[in-house]
């Protein structure tokens, strides 16, 4: 079994693991019904349309 041969400080342990948990920006898409950047393959909170459809109701429609 491998075995540290010495301790490991913690900012040397947080340097290592930092560049794992960069954020990527998120995917953003234009609605084609009203034009809202909202995330990808999600229902536009403004208009209310997933993929062509009326899916929620909304003040504005």
């Amino acid at each position: 079994m491998a075995v540290p041969k010495a301790k490991v400080s913690k900012s040397r342990r947080d340097k290592r693991r930092a560049s794992v948990s960069k954020l990527d920006a998120p995917n953003l898409a234009k609605c084609p019904k009203c034009g809202e950047m909202n995330l990808a393959y999600r229902v536009c909170k403004k208009c209310g349309f997933y993929d062509g459809e009326q899916v929620l109701e909304t003040k504005n429609s």
